[in-house]
Formats: C-alpha cells, sequence, structure tokens
C-alpha cells in the first residue's frame, strides 16, 4: 500500500472519532466525501486540523473566529463549503 492511502485511512479513521458529535459529523463526513481527491499537501493540512482542539477548529470553520494564518488554508475553506452542505 503506498504511503499517501495508508495517510488516507489513517485521516479518515481520526476524523470520525473525534470526541464530538459534531466535529464526528463535519470533519468525519469530510473525509468520507474528500479524503480520496486530497493532495499530499492538503492531506498534511488536514492531519494538522485533527491535531487541534475540536471547539477551536469548529469554531474557525463556523466562521466564529478567525484562524491562526498556519490553519488558513485551502482545506479549511474546504471544511467551510463542506459545512454549509450539511
Amino acid at each position: 500500500m503506498d504511503t499517501l492511502e495508508t495517510m488516507r485511512r489513517k485521516l479518515r479513521f481520526r476524523s470520525s472519532r473525534r470526541g464530538t458529535k459534531e466535529s464526528d459529523i463535519v470533519m468525519g463526513g469530510f473525509a468520507e466525501a474528500n479524503i480520496n481527491h486530497l493532495n499530499a499537501k492538503q492531506l498534511v493540512w488536514f492531519e494538522a486540523l485533527l491535531d487541534q482542539n475540536d471547539q477551536d477548529v469548529l469554531s474557525w470553520i463556523i466562521g466564529m473566529v478567525s484562524p491562526p494564518s498556519t490553519f488558513d488554508t485551502e482545506v479549511l475553506h474546504m471544511l467551510k463549503y463542506f459545512k454549509k452542505s450539511l
């Protein structure tokens, strides 16, 4: 199995077991719908978001607070768009 596929499997699992139901729905749903289309750089950005506190990430996704520039990535914007479709 190649490295990207291994990373995708790991991130898919982590994204659906976040600790809060809303995070599971948003992050896990996003992963199910998009993980196979993310490139290596996007996977790294997604993993960085998964390493953060759920409440922080959700507040960035829904626009309650602006994310630190480190996390204001293409993947965060994809998550914001995905959240609107739920």
